[in-house]
């Protein structure tokens, strides 16, 4: 099978998805760039067609509006875009980090290649930790990740990882996602982003609050399972039978994991709590939720699915303690 993921180092442990070249701390960008996949770039081209001719081979033409996307290094193609896709390089990537490495503290942990080159993403531990009951530590991350096929926005978003199981979990107050999105239409300026990230880093000790809340709130058993019913099943507010039916055995894995068989679930924190049933959810969704290979359930964690599925969890954990 084809792999998603390319090329990727980290720092650190073995990441969960068990993939990557392993680093030493506080290396240079440029050596991220190497070990990550990241030191090639995206080239242009327009379009071209070869239009047939009676009696002759024909001619090239050119199409103007579009073009083709194409790595520096392999000459394979990546895409093809409209003529005012703003492309933003994978060292751009890197480079958002490098004076907030030498600076602000920060870390990289993480970086790579997905998809042969179509997407690629950068993480970075800020400084920001908080412990919960029962030892409990939970870590704040910045993940910037981009595409140029036209799937994903040029994102920056605050991300907390729950040391014990190394689930991701977005930062999201008041129902809103505190991403932020660059569209490929306008040019990326990543200096007016971490403007705008100061202000979402500074919202860690709001959302890390909300946490503890939910580490406060004790649930019952009947709770347990509608709020499971709810994140996994439901459809405009409706618990869809044949959705249940289908979601049977993702059902009994995150109420066995809310029971005590997950990572941490043990800890005071977790233990018969909302913040316990998030877990189970994010937790089911970066380990045990059925995917093609660990280099899908990466995207579909962070990118995909998976991470709209942990976002429904913690608005549905948050109703539990509003």
């Amino acid at each position: 099978m084809a792999h998603l993921i390319n090329t990727m180092a980290y720092v650190g442990e073995t990441p969960w998805h068990e993939l990557g070249n392993a680093l030493p701390p506080k290396q240079s960008i440029e050596v991220w760039a190497q070990q990550a996949g990241m030191d090639w770039e995206i080239r242009e081209t327009p379009v071209r067609y070869l239009a047939d001719q009676v009696g002759s081979l024909g001619s090239i033409m050119s199409f103007t509006d579009q073009k083709v996307l194409y790595r520096s290094d392999t000459k394979a193609a990546l895409s093809v875009v409209g003529g005012r896709y703003n492309v933003v390089q994978p060292k751009a990537v890197l480079e958002f980090y490098r004076d907030l490495v030498d600076v602000s503290g920060f870390e990289l942990e993480t970086a790579g290649v997905l998809k042969e080159g179509k997407k690629f993403w950068a993480l970075a531990k800020t400084g920001k930790e908080t412990v919960l009951k029962g030892n409990d530590t939970v870590k704040g991350y910045i993940l910037l990740a981009t595409s140029c096929d036209g799937t994903l926005a040029t994102t920056a978003t605050p991300t907390t990882i729950r040391v014990v199981c190394n689930n991701t979990l977005s930062i999201a107050l008041n129902g809103a996602s505190s991403a932020i999105k660059v569209p490929h239409s306008t040019s990326f300026d990543a200096q007016a982003v971490k403007k705008q990230l100061g202000i979402a880093v500074s919202q860690w000790d709001s959302f890390m609050y909300r946490m503890k809340t939910l580490s406060e709130r004790k649930v019952k058993s009947h709770e347990s399972m509608n709020y499971f019913l709810k994140v996994l099943c439901q459809t405009d507010n409706q618990v869809d039978p044949a959705q249940g039916l289908m979601n049977e055995r993702a059902l009994k894995k995150v109420q066995s994991m809310f029971d005590g068989h997950g990572r941490g679930a043990e800890l005071a924190a977790a233990d018969g709590t909302a913040w316990g049933l998030l877990c189970a959810v994010t937790e089911f969704v970066d380990h045990e939720k059925r995917a093609r290979s660990q280099e899908y359930r990466l995207d579909s964690a962070w990118f995909g699915q998976g991470a709209n599925l942990k976002q429904r969890a913690l608005d549905y954990a948050l109703q539990l303690v509003s």
